[in-house]
């Protein structure tokens, strides 16, 4: 039933009369029809009591696609709409309301308290059209000039933490995932609802330099950069060029001087001149680069950077522009295949820059939902009740994970986890990568027999071995396969790739595509296809691999959007970035009718606004082997966790490294590239085992724990020298992460039960301090643990920052710092910066092999003294789907600081296996006690039946 309420205000005086706008209430929140604005129709809805959806219309009535990110439906009651102030409707829930221009449409919001925290002030829909049919490229600015943080947004690997003045791009890539949510410090956030290329900040694209700026060469000509070719320390060529002009493979085709062999050995470009814009200010600018990169501006240099040829992204930058003053530009690049620019952007007004700004290219309307919270946490809540409840992953997802690009047969695989379990060294957890298959049969799902003549023995004995085994399955099908002629045959294969003749890097080179997996017809094919050939073999979990899709690496959007459709929404350009959403859903939809009572777990290098509720973690992509990569997995990592998406993974030591690290005996490489050499540079070696030890160190203390990548071997027993201090540093976090796995798993029940996350900004639990807001190096692991990992090579000690409100205890000498303060922390090789909450109750277990080796051990209760503290330790089965039925169970603990007394309380709910009796030893950690010194001593011990017990100190 709809009610309809004439605005009586007037809204606008115009040719002498007043002229007022009109709103209509509905049973689940109110439609306005402004006087005047770009939207002709304003529709709003309650989603629950702290949640509003708006959608803006160039047309009134207008019909809309469903939501592919969301899931939850609006709710009726509980809501009124009423006429406030001279030209406003308000709507107005339990703890959200919208107050609504009559005249223009704007919206403002108030959180419970009535207080605004959302101000619209800026709005546009203009139209576009993709293959012919209408569309809108839109934007929404909100709180211009804001102090305000924002975080999330996804994973994006330029250090970004706080991304108020900021500009993030939000299209899948390899190595950055989109989704459109963000978060405020403020308890708010936003969920834009788009399925094409968008943008946060600045929507004007970046381009080339020539775009907005004044290029002069070295020899003071206008018009462009010198370039120089140089062969070795051969001068090949020198000339003016326009831009730095290869950023994807046709720019290289049709850009490249032909008086230059592409392909020769030591080749190196030097781009030298200057930069000049009439308007000053800070100019956002990024190299978008593979191979070798040095850039320097004004003689400083600014960028030395690494990546894997085929894998070029950017790397932010700013520069500040005095009007028409030249600024030196010098970059020096050497290629081997890969591609490289630089883009720019002329500054924003300074209050439109430090604003919330979404926009994006392709829409049907101006469409997302916002929320209101009491803490950052509930605001992900909200996020989670919109787009759909993450599922408890398997135990075993949170042990350790042990790949390779890759094992070449199964003999191999087997090989590696018999040496973990001889030495003792837990794992739960084996990969088989791509490449399974026989060359030419990529798609078709069978095992190349030759190097796995038996792949159900070999998943057998990976579970007689206490562990589970994931492999690779992708999207992609070479076109002579029979899977391919069936998916065409209907309809479902994208052709576009197949047509044009593009050939893949495996063997002689095969015509592929990806299939379209936007009809549920298209989705129950591919189950159906991969059942028999592996489903049924027993896997345990499913790495969904390329996801972006990237059909064709290094194709200009214009083209790349050609081969990613069309689908059932249209052209590529509309559906640009859930591709990993759906094919996931569909594949953790037949796997849950096929296997009801089983725990799934799924890994996709894409992901996208609702992607959690597929039982999907997500990882970094092909990152390189780089002390900056490192670096820029801790705000990737957090920023994912704050974007809604609680399981995420990187490769640990990066997955791709330089030929200067390819030493000895090595494993296979993608793409036919070389692979190093027999005898490297000491230094050299020296340098690639601190990287990985350092980021096996952070991985220790990530979402979860896995080994990946290619060419050098990553294997404890392969990287690291018998007797070695990595190897002993190596084997006792492996441990180390066993011992905290009741914490560990009891923070991953968190991310179901309560929207949680594992991996956490120092914001989410430290709001008030102003101090945490724009570190990107520093996160908490669970509530208790403050992690600082060490990405420098070389360093031997780092700085801290000690979050105000709480005392900090060091994990390994017990010394402890007071919050609010800044301490240079010891780093020795061997060891990775870890502070502990007072407070803090940290349930530690035995040392096993897998998560489930000893489950009825005795569990240590580590308490923090110093301030009161509280824990909740949940258990269940590990491995079913029981939990969702209430098969679990959670102990409470609690610690009293004055009077020394730990409560652990009366046990609520059970499960089948549960533990009922058992052992807790409690240890009390006081200043200058080490957590680590000895993990076999204990304060007192006492017997558990369920019933509660208490410990005093």
């Amino acid at each position: 039933m709809r009610l309809t309420m004439i605005a009586t205000a007037a809204a606008v005086l115009a040719a002498g009369h007043a002229v007022a706008g009109t709103f209509e209430k509905t049973a689940t929140g109110m439609v306005v029809k402004p006087d005047s604005g770009a939207a002709k129709e304003v529709r709003l809805e309650v989603m629950a009591d702290n949640i509003i959806h708006v959608v803006k219309l160039d047309q009134a009535g207008k019909a809309l696609t469903p939501s592919l990110m969301t899931v939850a439906a609006p709710v009726s009651g509980n809501f009124s709409v009423a006429a406030s102030g001279k030209d406003k409707v308000t709507l107005k829930a339990k703890q959200i309301a919208v107050a609504v221009s009559l005249a223009t449409g704007q919206v403002q919001f108030f959180n419970a308290a009535g207080k605004a925290f959302l101000t619209q002030q800026a709005e546009s829909m203009s139209p576009t059209d993709v293959d012919g049919k209408p569309f809108l490229a839109v934007k929404q600015g909100f709180n211009y000039g804001t102090r305000d943080a924002f975080y999330g947004l996804g994973q994006h690997q330029n250090h970004q933490m706080n991304l108020n003045g900021e500009d993030v791009l939000l299209m899948q890539h390899n190595m950055a995932i989109a989704v459109p949510f963000v978060v405020s410090d403020k308890n708010y956030g936003v969920l834009w609802d788009n399925n094409g290329i968008s943008r946060f900040g600045d929507s004007k694209p970046y381009a080339w330099l020539s775009r907005d700026l004044q290029l002069t060469d070295a020899d003071g000509k206008a018009g462009g950069l010198t370039a120089r070719y140089y062969i070795g320390d051969k001068l090949v060529l020198t000339r003016q060029e326009k831009d730095i002009a290869y950023q994807y493979l046709k720019d290289v085709a049709e850009n490249w001087p032909k008086e230059v062999d592409p392909k020769a050995a030591n080749l190196k470009v030097v781009w030298e001149g200057t930069m000049a814009s009439p308007k000053a200010g800070v100019h956002k600018m990024q190299l978008y680069s593979s191979d070798y990169a040095k850039l320097s501006v004004d003689g400083k240099e600014i960028m030395d950077v690494w990546r894997q040829g085929w894998n070029p992204w950017y790397h932010n930058f700013e520069v500040k522009f005095e009007a028409d003053k030249p600024v030196k530009l010098l970059l020096e690049w050497k290629p081997s295949g890969g591609m490289v620019a630089i883009t720019h952007n002329d500054p924003l007004p300074q209050d439109e820059r430090h604003s919330l700004t979404f926009s994006s290219e392709v829409a049907q309307a101006i469409n997302y939902y916002v929320v209101s919270g009491d803490s950052i946490d509930n605001v992900i809540a909200g996020y989670r009740h919109l787009t759909g409840q993450a599922p408890m992953m398997p135990k075993w997802a949170y042990g350790f994970w042990q790949s390779r690009q890759r094992y070449e047969t199964q003999e191999q695989l087997l090989g590696v986890l018999r040496e973990y379990r001889k030495q003792g060294w837990p794992v739960d957890n084996m990969v088989q990568d791509w490449f399974y298959w026989p060359e030419n049969g990529w798609g078709s799902h069978d095992f190349d027999k030759a190097r796995f003549p038996n792949p159900q023995a070999m998943v057998d004995e990976v579970h007689k071995s206490n562990a589970r085994i994931m492999i690779s399955i992708w999207g992609k099908f070479y076109a002579n396969t029979d899977n391919y002629k069936e998916l065409a045959s209907k309809g479902y294969m994208w052709t576009k790739n197949v047509e044009d003749g593009a050939l893949d890097w495996v063997g002689p080179g095969y015509k592929n595509s990806h299939y379209d997996p936007y009809t549920k017809e298209a989705r129950d094919i591919y189950y159906r296809q991969m059942k028999p050939k592996l489903v049924d073999l027993g896997f345990d979990a499913w790495w969904m691999d390329n996801t972006e899709p990237d059909v064709l690496s290094n194709t200009r959007p214009a083209d790349f959007k050609k081969l990613i459709g069309p689908t059932v929404y249209g052209g590529g350009e509309i559906t640009f970035n859930p591709y990993s959403l759906v094919h996931t859903e569909g594949f953790y939809n037949h796997l849950k009718a096929d296997q009801p009572e089983k725990r799934q777990f799924i890994l996709s290098r894409s992901g996208f606004a609702g992607i959690q509720r597929n039982a999907t973690a997500v990882w970094s992509g092909d990152t390189a082997s780089r002390w900056n990569n490192l670096y820029d997995q801790i705000s990737a990592g957090v920023s994912i966790s704050m974007s809604g998406i609680p399981n995420w993974t990187h490769d640990i030591g990066g997955y791709a490294q330089e030929t200067r690290f390819q030493v000895g005996d090595v494993g296979s490489a993608q793409e036919n590239r070389s692979t190093g050499v027999k005898q490297g540079n000491p230094e050299d070696l020296k340098e690639w085992r601190e990287l990985n030890l350092r980021w096996f160190q952070f991985g220790a203390f990530s979402p979860l724990f896995r080994s990946h990548g290619e060419v050098v071997k990553r294997e404890i027993h392969e990287i690291s020298p018998p007797g070695s201090p990595m190897r002993e540093s190596m084997v006792w976090y492996d441990q180390l992460r066993y011992r905290l796995m009741p914490y560990i798993y009891s923070a991953a029940a968190e991310t179901h039960y309560a929207s949680g996350s594992i991996m956490r900004g120092l914001v989410m639990d430290f709001p008030h301090d102003d101090a945490v807001k724009n570190i990107n190096d520093q996160y908490l692991f669970g509530h208790s643990m403050l992690v600082a990992p060490v990405y420098v090579y070389g360093a031997r000690e780092r700085s801290v920052y000690l979050p105000k409100g709480a005392s900090w205890y060091d994990l390994y000498t017990g010394e402890l710092h007071k919050g609010g303060s800044t301490a240079t922390i010891k780093a020795p090789e061997t060891r990775m910066p870890v502070l502990v909450k007072a407070g803090a109750i940290v349930p530690v277990g035995p040392l096993t092999q897998y998560v489930d080796e000893k489950p009825d051990a005795p569990i240590t209760l580590y308490v923090y003294t110093g301030a009161d503290g509280t824990f909740s330790l949940y258990e269940d089965d590990g491995v079913s789907n029981a939990y969702l039925r209430g098969e679990a169970s959670r102990i409470p603990l609690r610690y009293n600081d004055k009077t020394g007394v730990v409560t652990i309380g009366d046990r609520a709910g059970q499960y089948k296996g549960m533990v009922a009796k058992r052992q807790f030893k409690v240890r009390f950690i006081k200043p200058g006690v080490s957590s680590t010194d000895n993990f076999d001593v204990a304060d007192k011990t006492v017997s558990y039946e369920g019933k509660t017990v208490t410990v005093k100190r």
